[in-house]
């Protein structure tokens, strides 16, 4: 579940920050967040959009340039997405990407067919004019193609900037105008001279200068935080990851101790993870944490569950219990702290305001805080500092503000947290087994240097039990999954191919030293077909 945000992306407003912004169109793609980030990762603010964004939405933005995403349909069909046709009359600079590309075209009077042979993958691009959107990009690098049209004729005024072998027109351009296209996805990783080009986009055609910088945004972010609460209360339900302790320690800079974070403990966390959390805040940051222990409501509502679904539904309900009767206790509070990211701004664009006051009113909470939404009569004024930010951008802030590694460069780690890693019915002794495995394998991984090559590295148990021999006696217990993947975002993941010796290092550890379990095996599967958990 995502939560809402509190102004839709349609009607963002601008900040200081923001005043140099890339704004992207998006027709569907898959990688629409991903050349946002690329955008970003050139020091300058970009958004996301619906393709339907009006014109009059886009002046009020004024943007530097606008990117037009690919997307799944071919602009010949009958309703194709479209952009308003005005926008070429906006007088600011449009690179089409992939289908954006085809849409361009064909509004301005081009043509584009179903492609004798479609192109799909890398492709070299072979460069016919260097120039402004190409310049500094090597001819014949290595460009990713995933396209099934193609255009046949260019409008009137445009100029072939490059080729492939299977496209005619990989990139176009109308340099009066400042109009570009290309057939490939600069965006993606495999796309050699991607970021060369985008950054071409960025400063040479749009002019921006690098003002999405993380010191920017954190001295920003105090001001609007100071001037948002004044002297009023907020309340944070702290997790221990790197996005609600990256909120902690900016909320804790702007306003002190107007903010209350409040940890509850579930009882699925990691072993020994809340006493460490909470005293990592108490002590070396000086945060204080309103620790509640909860572990015995939480698993009285799973015992016998099994439905994963229901698993997390029943945790989502049991924290929305715990969360209203505490923050009763401790408050009352004008503000709840929320850390929304930018990729929940995109995919829900949903209002729940407030009649009377016009603030939106908190409803939900994101799922991996292990909240499914709050009762409608607990009624706070969200506020959202980190709702622009991607998940590395967050890293970055919380680093420069003084966020230790450990927490900065954190595995991620489910908001159920040990519950979706123990298939099947969850009990205490199930639990126990699985915190002393989960513990090896962090050690092992730490101690041989490769926790941060690794996107997640985990145990997981299963609820069937095989037989083994130990000391010469016939043994029937618990098998331990592990759980090592490969990822640049989660999106996908593949198996790591880690090294034999460090496996049955872990191996060994855990059939000697967890009781109960006999035999651990490795998970080989990539995502997709299966996913990184398992529940």
């Amino acid at each position: 579940m995502t939560l809402q945000t509190e102004t839709p992306p349609q009607t963002s407003s601008t900040s200081k920050l923001d005043r140099q912004m890339i704004v992207i169109l998006d027709f569907g793609s898959q990688y629409s967040e991903l050349i946002a980030r690329r955008i970003r990762e050139t020091q300058v603010y970009s958004e996301v959009l619906s393709y339907r964004t009006s014109i009059e939405q886009l002046q009020q933005l004024a943007p530097k340039g606008i990117i037009l995403s690919g997307g799944p349909s071919s602009v010949y069909d009958p309703g194709a997405p479209q952009c308003d046709p005005g926008i070429w009359s906006l007088g600011i600079p449009v690179l089409g990407v992939c289908y954006g590309m085809q849409v361009m075209v064909q509004q301005l009077g081009g043509g584009v067919e179903r492609a004798e042979r479609g192109e799909y993958g890398k492709a070299s691009l072979h460069i016919n004019d260097a120039t402004d959107l190409l310049n500094c990009v090597e001819n014949d690098t290595i460009m990713w193609m995933s396209h099934g049209d193609s255009v046949t004729h260019l409008p009137e005024g445009f100029e072939l900037l490059a080729h492939t072998d299977n496209t005619p027109q990989a990139a176009i351009a109308h340099h009066a105008r400042k109009l570009y296209g290309v057939q490939f996805h600069p965006e993606v990783v495999h796309s050699l001279g991607g970021q060369a080009l985008i950054r071409n986009f960025v400063y040479n055609i749009c002019e921006c200068e690098p003002t999405w910088t993380t010191d920017a945004f954190v001295e920003e972010a105090v001001r609007e935080i100071r001037a948002r609460v004044s002297d009023k209360r907020v309340l944070l339900a702290l997790s221990g990851g790197v996005d609600s302790s990256t909120l902690a320690f900016l909320l804790h800079r702007a306003i002190g101790d107007q903010l209350t974070c409040m940890f509850i403990d579930q009882g699925f966390m990691r072993k020994g993870e809340p006493e460490r959390l909470v005293k990592l805040f108490q002590e070396q940051f000086h945060i204080p944490v309103e620790y509640v222990n909860a572990r015995e409501r939480f698993l009285a509502q799973v015992v016998g569950i099994t439905d994963p679904e229901e698993k997390r539904k029943r945790i989502g309900h049991e924290f929305i219990s715990v969360f209203e009767e505490e923050s009763k206790r401790l408050g009352p509070f004008d503000y709840l702290a929320q850390g929304t990211l930018y990729p929940d701004v995109i995919e829900s664009a949903d209002t729940n305001v407030d009649a009377q006051t016009g603030e939106r009113v908190a409803v939900k909470i994101k799922s991996h805080h292990n909240v499914g939404g709050l009762p409608k009569d607990l009624r706070f004024k969200l506020i959202e500092p980190l709702r622009k930010l991607f998940k590395d951008e967050v890293r970055n802030v919380g680093r420069s503000i003084g966020l230790p590694d450990e927490i900065v460069r954190r595995q991620p780690f489910p908001g159920p947290g040990l519950a979706i890693r123990i298939i099947g019915e969850i009990t205490a002794e199930r639990l126990d087994i699985l915190r002393d495995a989960d513990l090896i394998v962090r050690q092992e991984i730490n101690r041989s240097g490769m926790y941060h090559e690794l996107w997640q590295a985990f145990a997981v148990l299963l609820p069937v039990r095989s037989v083994g021999v130990m000391g010469d006696q016939r043994t029937y217990a618990y098998p331990i999954v592990l759980r090592f993947v490969t990822s640049e975002d989660g999106m996908t993941a593949d198996w790591a191919r880690v090294p034999y010796d460090l496996l049955e290092t872990v191996a060994n550890r855990i059939v000697n030293e967890v009781r109960g379990v006999n035999r651990v095996v490795y998970d080989i599967t990539s995502k997709p077909p299966g996913t990184i958990e398992w529940e």
